[in-house]
């Protein structure tokens, strides 16, 4: 009788470089980075103020991207596509945004949601959903209004003036929260509604 060769164990480094290598070109990528795209560039049509889906595009990266140095890269890309795409359409009076503090508040809110959107890897749910969805829209709130603060001279650079900087800000939330909901509904529903059809999606992170 033949000795049974005895297989030893793989070191876990060894083991991460035979691993296949992430691919954005691999379907799955590839599919998140065309919706998130397409969501961006949706911001080219018409729409009440704030009503946006950069909040539902990060936790949607941060959801389903395997790779977390894409799920950050690829909303804030697309955003920068979609801001861009806007700044050739309106010119000079949208191109004073570009570098500004407002700006900048808003693609750390991307940041900082996608990694929020972490929280969501292999537990998306209608109610989870909706939780992270709010929480999204309350830091975008809190961000871009303090940075509205402290970039504008409206307002004096005191606790007061802050204060008047989220009253300011309140008439808008609502359209914050309905423009996350309505986002986060379209492409996690949409990207469940591919898998259901597409084999090549259904891994829980892509």
């Amino acid at each position: 009788m033949l000795p049974v060769p005895v297989r030893r164990p793989v070191p876990a480094e060894e083991s991460a470089m035979t691993r296949p290598a992430f691919s954005v070109f691999a379907p799955g990528p590839l599919a998140l980075s065309g919706l998130i795209a397409l969501a961006a560039l949706s911001r080219l049509l018409p729409h009440p103020p704030n009503f946006s889906p950069v909040e539902a595009i990060a936790l949607f990266g941060g959801a389903y991207f395997a790779s977390r140095q894409w799920a950050l890269v690829v909303p804030l890309l697309a955003m920068l596509l979609s801001d861009l795409a806007l700044g050739a359409i309106h010119g000079a009076s949208y191109a004073s945004y570009f570098g500004g503090l407002s700006f900048w508040s808003v693609y750390a809110c991307i940041a900082l949601s996608t990694a929020m959107g972490f929280g969501l890897r292999g537990k998306v749910g209608s109610a989870r959903l909706l939780g992270y969805s709010l929480a999204g829209s309350v830091l975008f709130f809190v961000v871009t209004n303090a940075a509205a603060w402290l970039g504008s001279p409206i307002y004096p650079q005191t606790p007061a003036g802050l204060v008047a900087a989220y009253v300011a800000g309140v008439p808008f939330f609502k359209w914050t929260v309905l423009g996350t909901l309505a986002y986060a509904a379209l492409l996690f529903g949409g990207f469940a509604l591919l898998r259901s059809r597409v084999p090549a999606l259904r891994a829980q992170t892509v």
